[in-house]
């Protein structure tokens, strides 16, 4: 589940195990903008947990490239969790938007706060511009020294996230194992038994060897690449893959409609991944005759001529799904102007993590040079 529903569950989390998740969420950030990849919309429902709780990172909806030098300029993202360059309008390099973010998302998980909240947008603008936020009486030295390497004004200023792995707070009880950036394993271009079953699926020795050996990004590199993903696939009797079809063929391998996978129109790729695991309605289900006629106007041409072939005066009836429609909310791009809109406000301020009762009196000025 979400990092957000632990927190509302669990409440905050103590410095130890705040730690190892944000180690994890720390490297994994720090691998996508290696990859020249800045996420752009990091928060706690964006953060996901397995079942070993080892962190994932979601909702690349936002994410985008990005070229030392030039300056992006679409402004999105959550406000509670947006720099604030974002709210100023200014256009930005990429990565120190994410470094702001991890910065909130450690306060988050450390506070079961956030450190920026309003009763509005106007109100939390403000507060974010003045990078004004409390420090609560148990969080300790070494954590509050970490944020003020994340949560500073000026992007110039913020800490590059190699700093950040080095920093005292990230390594406490791991004086052995120093955060580092992570280093790909080089890839294994000599296994034998991906090329013997490659060659049994119709690929040439030559064309694999070649793809191998230039690193070209098409389909024989990805299927050398797939089977290597787990060992034990390659224990898999070899008779049970299909050989690649020939190219003549190819037009007339087509599926029936009836295996066909319909996805949502919807741009929310949450949407989309609860859409694909909605079981099978059972056919045994009864329904209403006006729903019945219904369905059988939409149904597609396919299926018609699939009709037609059957014995006269039989009907295949499809019921509608009876599961109401799942919609998740998603953050929305800002506007380029100092106006930041976002559906997650609302959730983000009706949530228990903004209850500030136990924090400490104390607040800090950030943001200044130093």
């Amino acid at each position: 589940g979400e990092v957000f529903d632990y927190l509302v569950s669990h409440g905050r989390m103590k410095e130890k195990e705040a730690r190892a998740k944000f180690r994890q969420i720390v490297s994994a950030v720090h691998y996508c903008h290696q990859k020249n990849i800045v996420h752009r919309d990091l928060k706690a429902e964006n953060l996901l947990l397995d079942a070993d709780a080892n962190i994932k990172i979601a909702d690349f909806g936002f994410s985008n490239e990005f070229t030392l030098g030039s300056k992006l300029d679409t402004f999105c993202g959550s406000p509670p969790y947006a720099a604030p360059e974002l709210f100023q309008g200014k256009k930005y390099d990429g990565p120190e938007v994410d470094v702001w973010s991890l910065g909130v998302i450690l306060y988050t998980l450390v506070s079961g706060s956030l450190p920026f909240d309003g009763q509005n947008l106007k109100e939390l603008r403000e507060r974010v511009l003045r990078g004004k936020y409390r420090i609560p009486f148990y969080m300790s030295t070494d954590c509050e020294n970490l944020l003020k390497k994340f949560l500073i004004l000026n992007p110039s200023k913020r800490g590059t996230l190699e700093q950040i792995m080095k920093d005292r707070w990230m390594n406490v009880g791991h004086e052995d194992d120093e955060l580092k950036p992570y280093v790909e394993p080089l890839p294994d271009y000599k296994d034998p038994r991906r090329t013997e079953l490659m060659i049994s699926m119709g690929y040439t020795r030559e064309e694999i060897q070649e793809s191998l050996v230039s690193q070209k990004y098409n389909e024989v590199m990805a299927t050398y690449l797939l089977l290597g993903y787990k060992n034990s696939e390659l224990d898999n009797d070899s008779s049970t893959l299909k050989p690649r079809p020939q190219p003549e063929l190819a037009n007339s391998l087509v599926s029936s409609p009836s295996h066909k996978v319909q996805r949502s129109v919807s741009a929310n790729p949450k949407q989309r991944r609860l859409s694909d695991q909605v079981p099978n309605i059972p056919t045994s289900t009864s329904y209403s005759k006006k729903t019945q006629a219904a369905n059988a106007e939409n149904k597609r041409p396919e299926e018609e001529r699939e009709a037609g072939r059957n014995k006269a005066g039989s009907t295949v009836k499809v019921p509608a799904s009876p599961l109401p429609s799942l919609e998740r909310k998603k953050s929305t791009p800002m506007p380029s102007t100092n106006s930041v809109l976002s559906t997650s406000t609302n959730r983000s301020r009706n949530s228990p993590m903004l209850d500030r009762a136990s924090l400490g009196q104390n607040s800090i000025q950030n943001g200044k040079d130093r």
